[in-house]
């Protein structure tokens, strides 16, 4: 099976920082994938290289096998669907503006989160962040993505609307999305994840099943200290 996303010894960076380092990961399709690791690992410097946001140094970014190194726009026509930290909601628009902004259709985006419905008709900025949330992730996956990448998923957000989300995500992989999600609460993406990296100063200290990581923390936790 070809990954819907790979990396290959990717470096990338900002200025003269040198950020990630001969990275190399992949997704499949329908797999949840974990980035994990501490502030200033390189998790969102990872997600914005994929997305071609920032540029790589060397090393290869792989969409569907085909190499690419075009614009950010051609590879979310492509299928790469990129949900960004601070969520992407405009505020004053209402729900279904802001799904109607989305590269799908406002049906396929209730399949995934049918509670958004009722407050299709309110502005963006009324909704609790959760339903903010759901509202970014429910526009990103109507457009039927090949993969889906998420930043910090759960930021701020209460566990009730944390648990609907990861479930969302679950069924979007089910679908045969390849998701990406970097998430601050490891446990958290550790319950959901079919596998997971922990990057430690732009490279992979750790790798594995979500389960066995999740039931043997320790070794996660260690990746984190790792460089200290």
């Amino acid at each position: 099976m070809t990954s819907a996303l790979a990396l290959e010894n990717l470096s990338a960076g900002y200025g003269p920082v040198q950020v990630l380092q001969d990275l190399s990961l992949h997704v499949d399709p329908g797999e949840i994938v974990a980035l994990l690791g501490r502030n200033g690992a390189g998790k969102s410097t990872t997600l914005g290289a994929i997305a071609g946001l920032i540029p790589a140094r060397s090393g290869s970014v792989l969409l569907d096998g085909v190499e690419r190194t075009d614009s950010t726009a051609r590879r979310v026509r492509s299928g790469l669907a990129y949900v960004i930290e601070e969520r992407g909601v405009l505020l004053g628009l209402t729900a279904a503006q802001n799904l109607r902004l989305g590269r799908g259709s406002t049906a396929d985006a209730l399949r995934y989160f049918p509670e958004i419905e009722p407050h299709l008709g309110r502005t963006a900025g009324l909704l609790s962040g959760g339903q903010q949330q759901m509202l970014a992730v429910a526009r990103a996956l109507s457009g039927r993505p090949r993969v889906l990448m998420i930043d910090e998923l759960s930021l701020g957000l209460a566990p009730k609307f944390v648990q609907r989300l990861l479930e969302g995500l679950r069924r979007a992989a089910d679908d045969g999305v390849a998701v990406l999600l970097v998430e601050q609460h490891a446990q958290t993406a550790l319950k959901v994840a079919d596998r997971a990296y922990v990057l430690d100063r732009g490279r992979v200290a750790l790798t594995g099943r979500g389960d066995e990581l999740l039931a043997d923390f320790g070794q996660v936790e260690a990746a984190y200290l790792g460089s200290r």
